[in-house]
């Protein structure tokens, strides 16, 4: 079996910055409102970009930033709730327009937890000796899925782009995962195609900070690692209060918990990806270390993965 390790992380956020600010003034809602009900200071929404326009755009970023062999790639995987077409699937654009000449290409749909399965089956992939590298790829255009009159959905949802490149080392690197889908008996997220995001805010909190808990505890019954043995968890960043609702029922620090949500708002399946390129921009996370990634969301899908960095 090989071992994982993240070789190289990437990100891409549209242009038009939104601030709340500007929101509370459109929705007559008093000043500091979304902050104080989110965590959220601004988001990300595309113009004219299309989603192959910004996947693409991260994925250059990417084999820009760190010189490596893109044929090398074995397999690309894009998670998202929001294509804008079924065929060819997104995947399979990343590899036409790169000119990749031989990579399985996979498109899945796993609600926010998209990222953490696509992520779960790279490995899986890697460690068999299948591929040698491969393009684990989040993906969201979340504010063509939004009602403007929902003002729910409209002040936390945001579009952007978070890649990982995964690959075999010779290293002994611990990997484990913990996946789980339950039914979503209440319709809490949903979204028919050519419809709006609907969202039961209720019953998504209390969903949000108790399957991803038990996840979590799980994860680290399976690793034998206890959880002061662990640098950061970097959770699907959902809003600020769910957030910290999981960190007190983990009874850990909010420096343990990573959030970049203020500064990005909540992409969906690219949450968790474009969180870790913030941390490896600012150098928080080194060799040896120990991570969990967190995903919770529509289906409902929860997962968590333990991985050495």
């Amino acid at each position: 079996m090989e071992n994982i390790k993240i070789l190289a992380t990437e990100s891409y956020l549209p242009k038009k910055e939104v601030k709340s600010e500007e929101l509370e003034k459109i929705y007559k809602l008093e000043s500091g409102y979304i902050k104080k009900r989110t965590g959220i200071n601004k988001r990300y929404y595309v113009e004219e970009e299309t989603m192959e326009d910004i996947v693409i755009k991260a994925v250059n970023n990417l084999i820009s930033n760190f010189k490596f062999n893109k044929q090398e790639i074995g397999l690309i995987i894009v998670a998202t709730t929001t294509p804008e077409k079924f065929m060819p699937g997104i995947a399979n654009s990343v590899q036409k327009k790169l000119k990749i000449k031989n990579s399985n290409c996979i498109d899945i749909l796993a609600g926010c937890n998209g990222y953490i399965t696509a992520f779960d089956i790279a490995s899986m992939c890697i460690q068999l000796g299948k591929v040698d590298k491969a393009l684990v790829i989040g993906a969201e255009i979340l504010s063509k899925y939004t009602d403007e009159k929902d003002i729910s959905t409209r002040i936390i949802l945001s579009d952007g782009v978070g890649v990982t490149l995964l690959g075999s080392c010779k290293e002994e690197k611990k990997y484990v995962s913990d996946i789980e889908s339950i039914p979503d008996e209440k319709d809490i997220l949903s979204c028919e195609i050519g419809k709006h995001i609907l969202m039961n805010g209720k019953e998504i909190y209390r969903y949000a900070v108790t399957e991803p808990v038990k996840s979590i505890n799980r994860l680290l019954k399976k690793s034998s690692e206890k959880i002061e043995n662990i640098k950061y968890i970097i959770p699907h960043q959902s809003n600020k209060k769910i957030i910290k609702g999981i960190t007190n029922r983990l009874n850990i620090t909010e420096e343990k918990m990573y959030t970049n949500i203020e500064n990005v708002g909540n992409t969906f399946c690219a949450s968790i990806p474009i969180a870790l390129k913030d941390m490896m921009d600012k150098k928080l996370l080194e060799s040896g270390d120990k991570i969990i990634l967190l995903g919770y969301g529509g289906g409902l899908n929860t997962g968590s993965i333990l991985i050495e960095m």
